[in-house]
């Protein structure tokens, strides 16, 4: 492989087309303001650049990344790529990832308004994200130990699993089908609604409203904080660990709480079982 040290690029598709080039401690910037530098290229591997200018990674196949900084002007970064490791690099152009697939992101710092469209099969690992929209319509994700912050996350999404995983958020989850998210906290109102074949285990929860128009929801050894107006016309099994403000009309099911403050049964669908068991609680609090 060809390897490029110490340059500066800033013309237009500056190395497109390129194949099996190693580029270190280069610079993507400049008075000629060009876009795309690496459009189409094929097995790149990038350490400690630094990318001032948009669109540099489009239609490229097989593609390293590290230790590199893409800021708030490198719009839309990566497109249409396929085969792409991320690691300790600042990603804050808007739109910096979408449409990839076969993504890997690890010990990165993410800030991007929708980030992460109609991606499928990502990882992402030990990396802090800010964004709004974030990951919509993307399928087969894997996410572990992750922090995230931004409103209107995770929506439509299919076939996901988040382990350790900190989420403040608002509307998460909409439309999610076959999602599992396990030892996480989840903070945001309107949280899954319309949601299919979700699963929370051994999760904190909180925020008004969540769980809404669910179908075949199940929540594991949970606490609820703050949490009202839980399970609206749902289909949910839960066992919960902690007192819930308040239960209204779950269609079916088993809901199991230690202590709830409210529970409303006022339309006919509603036929969930809320079962106050406070014995269960205290055996999973010892």
């Amino acid at each position: 492989m060809k390897t490029i040290e110490n340059q500066k690029f800033d013309e237009e598709r500056a190395l497109y087309d390129s194949s099996e080039l190693i580029l270190k401690n280069c610079s993507f910037d400049g008075i000629a303001d060009g876009e795309s530098a690496l459009k189409e290229c094929r097995k790149i591997e990038v350490d400690n650049c630094f990318f001032n200018l948009r669109y540099p990674f489009w239609h490229n196949r097989g593609l390293k990344i590290s230790n590199s900084n893409m800021t708030e002007f490198c719009r839309a970064a990566l497109w249409y790529s396929a085969n792409i490791e991320i690691q300790n690099t600042k990603m804050h152009g808007i739109k910096a990832l979408r449409e990839c697939n076969d993504v890997v992101i690890e010990n990165c710092d993410i800030n991007s308004p929708e980030f992460g469209w109609s991606v499928n099969k990502i990882q992402m690992k030990n990396t802090s994200a800010e964004s709004e929209y974030f990951m919509m319509r993307s399928s087969n994700l894997k996410f572990e130990n992750v922090q995230f912050n931004g409103k209107y996350s995770f929506q439509y999404i299919i076939n996901a699993e988040f382990d350790n995983c900190l989420f403040d958020t608002k509307d998460a989850f909409w439309h999610c089908k076959n999602v599992t998210v396990r030892n996480s906290t989840v903070n945001g109102e309107y949280l899954a609604w319309y949601s299919d074949s979700l699963t929370l285990i051994n999760c904190k929860i909180s925020g008004t409203q969540p769980f809404c128009y669910c179908k075949n929801l199940k929540i594991v050894d949970c606490k609820m904080v703050n949490t009202d107006l839980c399970f609206e016309r749902s289909e949910v099994q839960a066992n919960i660990t902690s007192y819930v403000e308040s239960i209204k009309n779950p269609l079916s099911g088993v809901i199991r709480v230690p202590k709830v403050g409210e529970i409303i049964m006022d339309i006919q669908e509603a036929k969930g079982k809320i079962l106050i068991d406070s014995d269960f609680c205290n055996k999973e609090n010892k």
